[in-house]
């Protein structure tokens, strides 16, 4: 459904959109056709009349554990790659800000790095018990452009965005839900989320959107006056040596 890769299935359930990220053998790490993918995601999502609300999670044991090696050791090398994935992170992360309708995140295992954006960005969050959330943009030498320092603000305190943003420290699914960052921890998320999904569309369709916009209008306001340095920041990161060897060793302990 949609226009988008292998790595991202869309499927309809009557007006629920439920968004799969589709590489489970790679625990849904984030590749070039996923990244894009997702980037053209949310504008489809927003002009399809019959959507109304859509569930985010991802395939077999994993949300998302972050940017595949692979994938950031090609970003480090190729220029007109990494400013397309940068054009490409500028638009999830704008994309999910405007989506018209409500995205809840059926948070079914870890989501590290773009995965923890994803969830951070979606406007409902169930999170199973074994899960957690991890932002390690830092650890591996990169500025986290489309990551925590950009909403974790508005759903935490600054102390404690700061401190998991810098040290990339796991967030347990408990945590997590303490901190604000997921509404409820629970065993089967993809089923709460769909049981949500249901009691969203028994309410006012426009009454729901123009709430959900009056909320995101503020988050818009908030990322857009960060988003243009964080970019720019993020892509300079890309081309240092700390990440050029970070990533060195990572790629060679996976082998």
């Amino acid at each position: 459904m949609y226009d988008m890769p292998a790595e991202i299935d869309v499927r309809a359930e009557g007006p629920v959109r439920i968004i799969t990220l589709n590489r489970p053998d790679a625990l849904n790490a984030v590749n070039d056709s996923l990244h894009s993918g997702l980037a053209r995601l949310w504008p489809q999502l927003s002009a399809d009349p019959t959507a109304r609300v859509a569930v985010l999670t991802g395939a077999g044991r994993a949300f998302s554990a972050g940017g595949d090696f692979a994938y950031l050791d090609e970003l480090s090398n190729d220029r007109a790659l990494r400013a397309k994935s940068i054009a490409d992170g500028r638009d999830i992360v704008l994309g999910m800000a405007r989506c018209r309708i409500p995205v809840i995140a059926a948070v079914n295992g870890p989501a590290v790095g773009l995965g923890c954006s994803l969830v951070a960005l979606s406007d409902l969050v169930y999170i199973a018990e074994t899960a957690y959330l991890a932002d390690p943009h830092v650890q591996v030498g990169l500025v986290a452009a489309d990551g925590g320092p950009l909403t974790w603000p508005l759903h935490t305190s600054m102390l404690l965005a700061k401190e998991y943003a810098i040290t990339g420290a796991r967030i347990r699914a408990e945590q997590a839900r303490e901190m604000g960052l997921a509404n409820h921890v629970v065993a089967d998320p993809v089923a709460e989320a769909l049981a949500c999904a249901q009691r969203i569309l028994e309410l006012p369709q426009q009454a729901v959107e123009a709430t959900k916009r009056l909320f995101n209008m503020q988050l818009e306001h908030t990322v857009l006056q960060t988003l243009d340095f964080a970019l720019t920041a993020e892509d300079l990161t890309f081309q240092s040596e700390d990440f050029r060897a970070n990533i060195a060793k990572l790629t060679a302990a996976k082998r």
